[in-house]
């Protein structure tokens, strides 16, 4: 199966992992006698499969009849975990689902999600997409109770289980002193929650089913379109909800302080997915655009990097005048491997995925454009293919500004000491990838593409200002496995 961004993973290229995707929610209720009829295990696996790019390392669907709640999980992608047969023992009215990639927490099958907890009331199954930033703390407060993981999610999980009240009470008490980001997907036997933090940094929307009266929360639009969804609205940050029989019920656990995150319009979301009212497809195209005035040259051809630089390719091509053609084929059948590569494979390096159309860029001056560059290795074997493949010259467009810091929000970057801009300068970087020139799209000029106000963005990845504070103790993904030894 292909990973969603259309790179090597990092099971073929260790050496150059590219960034990793937070997580991917998916929640459905619908009325209890639309439940033979929805079958709301099948809507969530749809869900989940149209948020794989979120995560690949594991999957899982919790489903409520009213009187219990059943959960499946596994490593692997979803179409992996999940066939008919297994769907067809997940009846009921409520499902949550999610794909994971671990951002705090070892990639095992005790950390994949949903997380589930007896209570005093039933069960609760929860799905988590970001990164809390007070792991410690809130583990802390468990006064000693066992963790069955090691994630923040567990946590989360336990802390809402073992208060009195139910889930919503609960929330009430938890999510306030929670820290960082979380958009939350949950459930008891009869009803739906869905909680945002109070930065709103990772995305989360509410739509309906208006065929039976349903609705369902997804990380993405995305997720909603192919359940045939319709869009209502945004969770707000710092909002959370409950959805059962009563309808869609609402309230605020913390004041709102928007800081959503703007790698999502480079990188980690759907181009046909919709955030904050804006397209990604359209913001990508328009950051190519916007890269062409900054960052012209002289050229014969615009090339993308299959897959993640193509819409801003696009635009670079429409402002420059140059024109866009396809330099590099894509192999979409290698991505991530149950075999362990061999040295020899591995010194392929980019050829196992993607392969130059000779006839095309011979003795062609190129611009190759790519969405971010993270430690170089990648950028560097495309200019190399490029180059032997007969290409006059090389010259790189990247459609976001220097990733020179780590995510300690839900991506799962290299440290700040791997990350080439960490390191190096752009002549720098130029020169340890070997192209001819290399510019990046300046912050101002994404931030404007994106037309959401500077002061309502998590910039951090770029220049380096967090919106909430970290800890020096509270980063890593296996600090919980430190704290349990």
């Amino acid at each position: 199966m292909p990973l969603g961004d259309g790179r090597l993973s990092h099971d073929i290229d260790p050496s150059d992992r590219p960034p990793q995707d937070a997580c991917g929610v998916f929640g459905v209720w619908v009325p209890q006698d639309q439940a033979a009829r929805a079958e709301v295990s099948k809507l969530t696996y749809y869900g989940l499969y149209a948020l794989q790019h979120r995560g690949q390392e594991s999957a899982g669907i919790a489903v409520s009849d009213g009187s219990r709640i059943v959960v499946f999980k596994d490593m692997g992608l979803v179409a992996q975990v999940f066939d008919e047969s297994v769907l067809n023992t997940l009846r009921g009215h409520i499902a949550v689902g999610h794909c994971r990639y671990s951002t705090t927490g070892s990639p095992t099958w005790e950390n994949a999600q949903p997380t589930f907890r007896s209570t005093d009331h039933g069960g609760l199954a929860l799905t988590h997409n970001g990164n809390l930033i007070n792991t410690p703390d809130l583990a802390a407060r468990l006064d000693g109770g066992a963790l069955t993981a090691t994630s923040d999610t567990e946590v989360l999980t336990a802390l809402l289980a073992t208060r009195e009240g139910g889930p919503m009470a609960a929330a009430r008490e938890i999510l306030p002193v929670t820290r960082g980001a979380f958009s939350l997907v949950f459930m008891d036997e009869t009803t739906l929650y869905a909680a945002r933090d109070p930065e709103g940094i990772r995305p989360l929307v509410l739509g309906s089913l208006e065929e039976n009266g349903g609705w369902v929360v997804a990380s993405e639009t995305a997720g909603l379109d192919i359940v045939g969804a319709r869009f209502v609205r945004e969770i707000e940050p710092g909002e959370l909800i409950a959805i059962d029989a009563a309808g869609v019920r609402s309230e605020r656990f913390a004041e709102a302080r928007p800081k959503g995150c703007l790698f999502e319009y480079v990188y980690l979301a759907r181009p046909d997915t919709t955030i904050a009212g804006r397209s990604v497809q359209a913001t990508r195209v328009e950051v190519g655009r916007r890269l062409a005035a900054e960052h012209p040259v002289e050229a014969d051809m615009v090339i993308p990097t299959p897959e993640s630089g193509t819409p801003a390719a696009i635009g670079y091509a429409e402002a420059s005048g140059i024109p866009y053609g396809q330099g590099l084929v894509k192999n979409s059948y290698v991505g991530r491997t149950f075999i362990q590569p061999s040295q020899t494979i591995r010194q392929l390096g980019i050829r196992l995925k993607l392969n130059p159309l000779r006839e095309a860029i011979e003795g062609k001056r190129l611009v190759v454009v790519d969405d971010s560059i993270v430690r170089g290795n990648t950028q560097r074997q495309v200019v190399s293919l490029l180059r032997d493949a007969g290409a006059a010259e090389v010259h790189v467009r990247i459609s976001s500004p220097p990733v020179a810091w780590p995510c300690f929000y839900g991506i799962d970057f290299a440290t700040r000491a791997e990350l080439i801009a960490g390191n190096l300068d752009v002549e720098g970087i130029r020169d340890s990838i070997g192209a001819d020139s290399l510019g990046f799209i300046s912050l101002d000029e994404l931030i404007a593409a994106s037309q959401i106000q500077k002061d309502r963005l998590c910039r951090a990845c770029f220049d380096g200002v967090y919106p909430i504070a970290v800890e020096e103790a509270a980063r890593g993904k296996h600090l919980l496995e430190t704290i349990r030894r």
